[in-house]
């Protein structure tokens, strides 16, 4: 049985797990009070916590554990950080908040990916009610801003997708010859990251008149849907499908898979995420490239950035509007420089210094 195999089914029953831990995780969420307004204050010992879609998904156990080594950098064991699994749920996710807020009130530090972008408006007007302190990364609408919450919507971070999807889809094009058919397999299509990775493809192929976008199908960032949906792409496609645009790494585990069941080997493969088994698989040849975004100093930073401002250590409304909303890092992985990123970034954690808030950032967000 593949590594992948065995990554689809661990997947499934660390799900269940997960789903568990979070019912329990809240102590009953359903018997804390009503959720009410509180006057913004500083927090001397703030509740800090994490929402996100599971920990299954590699990428997401990286931005947590990100989450716990800050943490545990303040002296903290790293079981203190809350867990809100919200399962890909955006009424879950915006719930478990509410019920979070309802228990802590305005002593609270929340780092969260809103799972969709309108949700994050609902989830930074309850937090911003109870007089807590929230720091958002990937998704909200282009209207929303931290400024305009004063210091309770700390920051917000994404990352620019766009160019480097737009450079994986240029590697794959290439590798086919710059010709012939391609499948995109996308995250949830309400998602800013599976948004501007469809995008970066779609910029690349002006460039390539031969290549033909046969189909782009949402595979929800999830390993099994991206199974089934390429199983059907080639079922519908057959051999005029010459490469596949993965969205993410664990969407390309999936496809990988799907491939073997036909007896295909070979086919040309680029994703994103920079997940320790998707560099394995680069430096193999097996995917051409994939895109780290460095999730492990992202969870870590996300959640630093609202504890300090809860804390009361910088007031995030003296700060410029590009320390509000800001880019990550990102690094292009090929096979030629694999084997170098897998010892920088993979083979050893490297250490962050937790209060450098904006240091290995990328500038102030810019909206179309």
């Amino acid at each position: 049985m593949s590594f992948i195999k065995k990554f689809i089914e661990q997947e499934t029953i660390n799900r269940r797990n997960l789903l568990l831990a979070s019912a329990f995780g809240l102590g009953g969420a359903a018997a804390l009070r009503t959720l009410g307004a509180t006057p913004a204050r500083a927090a001397t010992d703030p509740a800090i916590a994490w929402s996100y879609r599971d920990r299954t998904n590699p990428y997401w156990n990286s931005i947590v554990s990100g989450g716990e080594a800050f943490v545990e950098s303040i002296g903290k064991p790293k079981s203190a950080l809350v867990n809100l699994i919200n399962e890909g749920s955006s009424e879950k996710s915006l719930a478990d908040v509410k019920a979070l807020l309802g228990k802590e009130g305005s002593n609270l530090a929340l780092a969260i990916d809103a799972n969709d972008a309108p949700n994050c408006r609902p989830v930074v007007e309850a937090v911003a009610a109870a007089g807590a302190y929230v720091s958002t990364i990937w998704n909200k609408t282009d209207d929303l801003h931290p400024w305009d919450f004063g210091d309770n919507y700390v920051s917000h971070m994404t990352w620019s997708d766009e160019g480097p999807a737009e450079k994986t889809a240029r590697i794959l094009f290439d590798a086919m010859g710059g010709k012939g058919g391609v499948v995109h397999l996308g995250g949830i299509a309400s998602n800013n990251p599976a948004i501007e990775r469809l995008n970066g493809l779609k910029n690349a192929l002006k460039d390539y008149p031969d290549i033909q976008l046969l189909d782009a199908q949402p595979a929800d960032w999830d390993t099994q849907k991206a199974n089934q949906i390429m199983a059907s792409f080639l079922t519908r496609y057959g051999d005029s499908i010459k490469g596949v645009h993965c969205a993410n790494d664990t969407i390309a585990y999936g496809v990988i898979e799907a491939l073997r069941a036909e007896g295909i080997e070979g086919m040309p493969i680029v994703s994103y995420d920079g997940n320790q088994q998707a560099v394995e698989l680069v430096a193999k040849g097996e995917i051409l490239a994939t895109v780290f975004t460095n999730p492990h100093w992202g969870g870590g930073i996300t959640a630093a950035l609202a504890y300090y401002a809860a804390t009361g250590a910088f007031k995030p409304s003296a700060e410029p509007k590009e320390h509000r909303e800001f880019y990550g890092p990102t690094v292009l992985i090929t096979q030629k420089d694999a084997a170098e990123f897998k010892a920088k970034y993979l083979d050893s954690t490297p250490k962050y210094d937790w209060k450098d808030f904006w240091g290995p950032g990328n500038g102030q967000i810019k909206y179309k």
